[in-house]
């Protein structure tokens, strides 16, 4: 009886230390999203994601990037990247959740999740989800691409899918970050020409992996990817994550590239 008792003893004090432990685990920031978020090897330099930046800010918490390129809805649930996702999710994380380029391309079906109806679907399962596993989702609308009407203003090109984001993020209680909005400020402070350097825009020559050159509006530089991490971390300064968030955004702010994903 004594070795018993000795031995559940033992074991009481395991189970009180390892969920003293998962109480003092800090939080994974998880990121559902595509190519605009997306981690990329130094073989794939200069395009750079905002997930790869996130991080640099970040005091008590950590980010793991599930972003993927080319990904919708639609496809990070069909090639079980959500699964996958769902599995590693515990208590006290968060998922980011951007989606809407790929979800709008109608000519690929594999991809193509209708705004008013698949999209809103997979979001709605998303929060629930997430919500299941004791974490809180947030919402972030679609980032904006070097797009300009004839005003010279900056405008969003997926704006069915931004306003399906708005309206769950104020009906089912989400945090939001409408990167939408605040990326379509930037390019309107920084101007059509300026930013050029934000996206992939080299010249023949100049990149390797680019002989001919590149002109790319959708995909970000190091430079402009550290620019929109700043600006979705200004975005949870307004949600519940906001205490994970450091006020250095040297980072970020950068005038000059590192040439790499390293925060410095």
């Amino acid at each position: 009886m004594r070795l018993t008792t000795i031995m559940a003893a033992a074991l009481a004090l395991a189970v009180s230390g390892g969920a003293a432990a998962q109480e003092a685990r800090a939080p994974t920031l998880f990121i559902a999203s595509d190519s605009t978020a997306q981690h990329y090897n130094d073989d794939r330099y200069p395009q750079a994601g905002w997930g790869s930046f996130l991080g640099c800010v970040l005091t008590g918490a950590t980010v793991d990037n599930r972003a993927i390129g080319g990904r919708s809805t639609r496809t990070f649930v069909s090639e079980g990247r959500w699964n996958g996702l769902l599995a590693d999710l515990r208590p006290g994380d968060a998922v980011l959740i951007q989606f809407g380029h790929n979800d709008a391309s109608e000519n690929k079906p594999e991809r193509f999740a209708d705004a008013a109806t698949t999209y809103r679907q997979f979001l709605m399962s998303f929060i629930a989800d997430v919500r299941a596993a004791g974490a809180t989702p947030v919402l972030l609308t679609p980032v904006a691409r070097r797009s300009f009407d004839e005003s010279g203003k900056a405008k969003a090109d997926f704006p069915t899918y931004s306003a399906v984001v708005r309206q769950l993020a104020e009906a089912r209680g989400v945090p939001l970050v409408d990167l939408e909005t605040s990326s379509r400020a930037l390019l309107d402070q920084t101007g059509y020409d300026a930013a050029a350097a934000l996206y992939l825009h080299y010249p023949a020559g100049e990149i390797a992996r680019w002989p001919e050159g590149v002109s790319d509006d959708t995909h970000f530089s190091e430079i402009g990817a550290r620019r929109i991490a700043n600006l979705v971390a200004d975005g949870l300064t307004a949600t519940p994550l906001a205490p994970y968030v450091g006020s250095d955004r040297s980072d970020l702010t950068r005038e000059t590239p590192v040439g790499s994903s390293r925060c410095r």
